[in-house]
């Protein structure tokens, strides 16, 4: 079993990097196609993926769990090709566990009896692997909007003391500051493309913010449909948000720098007390050992 696990481990981790080459070379190769003046569409295997995925079978696999669809949300999975693609992993990710597992059996233990019972784990650990990395993509994806924030406050309040409207700040921001925020601006085309469709911006930006749910991007949401309905007032609340912000990453980097005190005392207990305890009681074990056995 722990062969197969291990077998296991090196076939995926060949499988991740053959396809982090491929994706290299066929972005090189969009590149080139787009320097060339020749239009790039999407590639076979992403057809056959959304393909799979826009069954009946992968759109259940999706629409049915709630959960998938709150954090396909909050990595900005909306669209339907995208939601396809997902769905197609969560079906051809057990069904390729299932078949690693049965060939492994047939190369290495073609007479073990619980090839049902493995079988039957790596179908449950296929459907589990795809919605835990969501969920992790998630939460790091939330925790980047959160340190965005911190940048995006004082931006906003350059522009709104330039005599800028609500909608005008953030369409300027959304173009202008792609490289300094790129997630919180990516969200903000998405809002603005509703509001050009002839959508209120005060209510894009609310459903925005619980489809998120960062406690950073509510509060600065709150104070913009502030701004919005009384047109101004709203100046000392965005400084009391930033200052809020700034004590409470303070006090984020205080606990983690607690913990990693606390994780580093394990660390030298566990490798630094040994080694000194060698060099200090070392001289005195070996002149015992040596009195002895003389």
């Amino acid at each position: 079993m722990a062969f197969v696990i291990c077998a296991l481990l090196i076939v995926a981790a060949a499988a991740l990097l053959i396809n982090i080459a491929v994706r290299d070379r066929l972005r090189q190769q969009r590149v080139m196609q787009r320097l060339e003046g020749e239009k790039t569409g999407p590639g076979k295997f992403d057809i056959w993926m959304r393909a799979v995925g826009n069954t009946k079978f992968g759109q259940r696999s999706v629409s049915m769990d709630s959960e998938t669809e709150v954090l396909l949300n909050r990595v900005g999975w909306r669209t339907a090709n995208q939601r396809a693609l997902f769905a197609a992993f969560q079906v051809a990710t057990p069904v390729a566990f299932a078949g690693l597992v049965f060939l492994g059996h047939e190369l290495f233990f073609p007479r073990s009896g619980n090839l049902l019972v493995v079988m039957l784990c790596a179908l449950v650990l296929g459907y589990l692997i795809p919605k835990r990395m969501l969920a992790y993509v998630a939460k790091k994806r939330q925790q980047e909007i959160s340190v965005e924030i911190s940048t995006f406050i004082p931006l906003l309040r350059i522009l709104f003391e330039s005599g800028m409207a609500v909608e005008q700040a953030l369409r300027v921001l959304s173009l202008e500051a792609r490289q300094l925020l790129p997630v919180l601006t990516g969200e903000l085309r998405v809002v603005l493309a509703r509001v050009d469709s002839g959508l209120e911006l005060g209510q894009e930006l609310s459903k925005t913010a619980s489809l998120l749910d960062v406690d950073e991007f509510n509060d600065t949401c709150v104070i913009l449909l502030q701004l919005i309905q009384q047109g101004g007032g709203a100046m000392k609340s965005l400084q009391a948000l930033k200052a809020l912000l700034d004590d409470r990453r303070a006090a984020r980097l205080e606990e983690y720098i607690s913990k990693m005190s606390a994780k580093m005392s394990v660390v030298m207990m566990v490798f630094l007390f040994p080694a000194l305890m060698m060099v200090l009681a070392g001289p005195s074990f070996i002149a015992i050992t040596r009195a002895f056995g003389s």
